[in-house]
Order: structure tokens, then C-alpha cells, then sequence
């Protein structure tokens, strides 16, 4: 999910010239998301759960799952700052815990994990930019230790109109789709998607 369209599998699944909350308004409704409580989440969640709505959908047999080996790790560069700004300047005249509930990045995972009733492991990581590396050898670590089957991993990050989201969905023995590689996490959060 970049300049105004989301991508799956090479394919641009949603496209608008709509930017920041309202790119993701629209595409929630274009694609069809069905989450009543996306509609009160920080940017951050909402571009989290339709990113990964789009990566499930067709991809993962959600019945099949077991959900205490299904997990999320995701990192970004900006944390949760859209949501703690808003807190900040809300708590100036009355401070709402519905906002301060945003004001950690992670919240992201505990909203996908409750709409999908996922269990396992998760990890929410902040860095300057997006690292394969890191990212590859923790999520390796989680399922070599039989902590994770699936993993949904990779970048979220969101702040005013920019949108920087790239999901990868990670089996133990799935035969199909690119091989779980430092190089392939590389390539495919690199690649120009165009506009």
C-alpha cells in the first residue's frame, strides 16, 4: 500500500487519489472490509487492517489456522505519532481514553488480533527504515522454536497523507508463493509499483 493504490501479488488489487484517512476509507469500502470498528481506529490500525484484509483475502484458510500459531510482527519508522499528537492536543481541553488507547504502535496488532482471533506470538519493532534483515531472522527464530506457523510480518507505517504498508504472509511448508528470503523481503518492499 503506496501512492494511492494496494498491491497483492503483483496485482493492484485497489486504486484512488485519495490520500492519508481517506485513501483508507475508500479502499475499506472498494474492497469490501466489514469491521465495524475500523471506523474508530487510529490511521495506523485502519492501515493495518485493511492491508491485511487484503492479504488474507484468497491467501489463508482462516478456519484452518490455529490461532495460537498465528502471529504478527510488524515495524515502522514513525511509531504511533499521528495518534499521539491528536491525544496531545485533545488532552489540552478534555483527554480521551479513546485516543489513548493509540498511543502505542502496537495497538495495530491487538486490533488484527482480535478481528482474527489470532494468539501467538507478536512483536511491534521501530526502526529508521525497513529491515529484511531483522525481519527475516526474527520471524525464522519464532518458527524454528515451533512458536509460529504463520506469521504476518513486515512494514506498517502511516502518518498524515503517507501510507507505507508492505504484508507478507509467511507458512512453515507452504508450497506455494516467493520463498521467505532476506532478498525477497527486499525486493518486493523495493519494487516500483508505479502509480
Amino acid at each position: 500500500m503506496r501512492n494511492g493504490i494496494i498491491v497483492k501479488d503483483d496485482t493492484v488489487v485497489f486504486r484512488n487519489n485519495e490520500k492519508g484517512g481517506v485513501f483508507l476509507k475508500e479502499a475499506y469500502e472498494g474492497l469490501g472490509v466489514d469491521y465495524p470498528r475500523f471506523y474508530k481506529m487510529d490511521l495506523l490500525s485502519k492501515a493495518g487492517t485493511v492491508a491485511v484484509d487484503a492479504l488474507l483475502k484468497g491467501s489463508m484458510d482462516l478456519a484452518a489456522a490455529r490461532p495460537e500459531t498465528t502471529g504478527l510482527v510488524f515495524s515502522n519508522r514513525n511509531a504511533s505519532i499521528e495518534a499521539d499528537v491528536q491525544y496531545l492536543e485533545a488532552s489540552k481541553e478534555y483527554p480521551s481514553p479513546a485516543l489513548f488507547v493509540y498511543t502505542l504502535p502496537n495497538i495495530v496488532i491487538g486490533e488484527i488480533s482480535i478481528r482474527y482471533k489470532f494468539k501467538g506470538e507478536n512483536a511491534f519493532f521501530v526502526s529508521e527504515t525497513f529491515d529484511a534483515d531483522w525481519m527475516h531472522w526474527y520471524v525464522t527464530d519464532l518458527m524454528q522454536r515451533n512458536l509460529l506457523k504463520t506469521c504476518i510480518c513486515g512494514w506498517i507505517d502511516a502518518i498524515g497523507d503517507r501510507l507505507d504498508v508492505c504484508l507478507f504472509l509467511v507458512e512453515a511448508g507452504a508450497a506455494a508463493g516467493a520463498a521467505f528470503t532476506t532478498e525477497n523481503l527486499n525486493g518486493i518492499y523495493n519494487k516500483d509499483y508505479g502509480k
